[in-house]
């Protein structure tokens, strides 16, 4: 039997909600440097959070193609522990970062249909982690975030060379069954546990954890 899921809980925006997370157990908390997103959040109260994050949760900067200067300035203040790059990045530049900042990057990589699955294996080569999220539409205002899933059955029973994290549409109600179709051991959320964007509710924190380990990866 395989270990219960790892969670993230993506988008934390307030003192209360990263409380929230830490006191369900999760294992990641994210914060989005992204103005478009409600969830965005400026050095500083980014800093806040990270400061008040207890020992043991890691703390992951979403960023969406970021240049060099902005990346330095958030790392300059803020305590990071990975970086999650969710826009265009090819891969020659996430092993630029990753070589540059010195920590461990996790790649998003969005999926709609079998013809994205080869970018998989191209990221694998150079991440130390993949995000494995729906594909926004072409139109979309946001790279991730939108509470949409993909078919989880073109990912299952996949050789992964790498961790990799589940994310897009979950939900208290859908996780568990997600965690058992795709094998994943690591899953993402960020809308799926909010009262309203970028406001999440601790009541749907606390069950979303509960369900992603209340079931076990296939072997």
């Amino acid at each position: 039997m395989t270990p219960a899921a790892r969670v993230k809980i993506c988008g934390l925006t307030s003192l209360r909600d990263l409380e929230a997370a830490a006191t369900a157990g999760a294992n990641y908390a994210g914060f989005v440097f992204f103005a478009k997103s409600p969830r965005h959040l400026s050095v500083d109260a980014a800093r806040a959070l990270a400061v008040a994050a207890p020992v043991g949760l890691a703390k992951v900067a979403l960023v969406v193609d970021p240049d060099d200067a902005t990346l330095d300035a958030i790392l300059a203040q803020v305590p990071i522990d990975m970086l999650q790059l969710h826009g265009a990045e090819p891969p020659e530049r996430v092993a630029a970062l990753r070589a540059r900042h010195g920590l461990p990057v996790m790649k998003a990589v969005g999926i709609a249909d079998a013809a994205d699955l080869p970018k998989l294996a191209r990221y694998e080569a150079v991440s130390d982690q993949l995000l494995v999220d729906a594909k926004p539409a072409p139109d979309a205002a946001l790279p991730g975030g939108n509470g949409l899933s993909f078919d989880w059955r073109l990912i299952a029973g996949r050789d992964w060379t790498k961790p990799w994290m589940l994310a897009g549409g979950l939900t208290p109600d859908n996780v568990a069954q997600a965690v058992r179709l795709t094998g994943a051991q690591q899953v993402d959320v960020s809308s799926g546990v909010e009262a309203a964007p970028g406001i999440k509710d601790a009541t749907r924190i606390a069950a979303f954890v509960q369900a992603a380990r209340g079931v076990s990866a296939p072997a």
